[in-house]
């Protein structure tokens, strides 16, 4: 863990569980893409830094989910580096109580307000800034979360954040977060037809061809959309619904869970109901959702 894996002249990643993205830039200046999941994720990304002689020059946040930016403050407190981000991942980045608060969807109790859904707030300059590293492109990725990017380097080497997950994790933790699955399918047809020197997802292999694996992703996504219509034929309350999903792939419920899953859920509900598969109605003060 922790291992940086050289991928091609400038580029590498280090492998931990969101894996980070290290940009040789000229010498000894680097660029990160994302910083880890805490403080501790930091300083051993430091180490990293100094046994390579690199300097960081800032880091290049993909999204805000805590386990990207956790060493971010970290990092650009020991070294001033700049942190870069954009859209409303630039606001959940500097407020990031915004994550467990939107997951949630009210006032986040300490049981979700810890560093795996809520990392230490940190300053961040806009994507458009004029000191952003040139030859730099960022690319829109949304869906996984709202306005997630991906970054193409020079050397053509692609960095995906979370627009893919593994096999062995589709097939161990079944449901990945989606905030907007409509949007997330898009991507996915996006990724599929790009071609680079190497495709480095955050939690998946690098790979110089990610086509199999975008298909992997796109057939959970429907066998997951299946699942949920097929327990809303009679008129069912989101709660049931969430408890059928756990059960229905073994899934063990805790506060964590209940908001990773149940906003992904619910992120499934709203895409179906758009796209005329699901019918909503009120009924004695209970929303309750059904098959069409």
């Amino acid at each position: 863990m922790y291992e940086l894996v050289q991928v091609s002249e400038k580029c590498y990643y280090i492998n931990c569980p969101a894996k980070i993205g290290v940009y040789v830039a000229d010498g000894d200046h680097v660029y990160l893409v994302d910083s880890g999941n805490d403080k501790d994720a930091g300083r051993k990304v430091r180490q990293i830094l100094d046994k390579n002689g690199w300097r960081l020059t800032a880091i290049l946040n993909t999204h805000s989910n805590a386990d990207h930016i956790g060493g971010n403050r970290y990092l650009q407190g020991q070294t001033g580096c700049k942190v870069y981000s954009g859209g409303i991942e630039a606001a959940f980045t500097k407020y990031p109580v915004l994550e467990p608060s939107f997951l949630y969807g009210g006032y986040p109790c300490k049981d979700l307000r810890h560093k795996f859904l809520m990392a230490q707030e940190s300053s961040v300059t806009g994507f458009s800034d004029e000191s952003f590293p040139k030859g730099v492109e960022v690319i829109p990725l949304p869906g996984h979360f709202l306005d997630m990017v991906g970054f193409r380097m020079p050397d053509n080497v692609v960095f995906l954040a979370d627009c893919l997950n593994s096999r062995e994790t589709l097939d161990k933790y079944a449901v990945s977060f989606i905030y907007d699955v409509g949007a997330y399918l898009e991507t996915l047809d996006k990724v599929e037809q790009m071609e680079a020197a190497m495709f480095v997802p955050a939690h998946a292999d690098a790979s110089a061809d990610v086509k199999g694996l975008v298909c992997y992703n796109r057939d959970k996504v429907q066998s997951i959309a299946d699942k949920i219509l097929s327990v809303c034929g009679e008129p069912i309350c989101f709660e049931r619904i969430l408890q059928e999903v756990f059960k229905g792939y073994g899934l063990s419920m805790n506060f964590e869970q209940y908001v990773l899953v149940g906003s992904t859920v619910k992120s499934y509900l709203s895409w179906l109901k758009d796209t005329g598969k699901l019918s909503a109605e009120f009924r004695d003060s209970m929303l309750l959702w059904q098959r069409i």
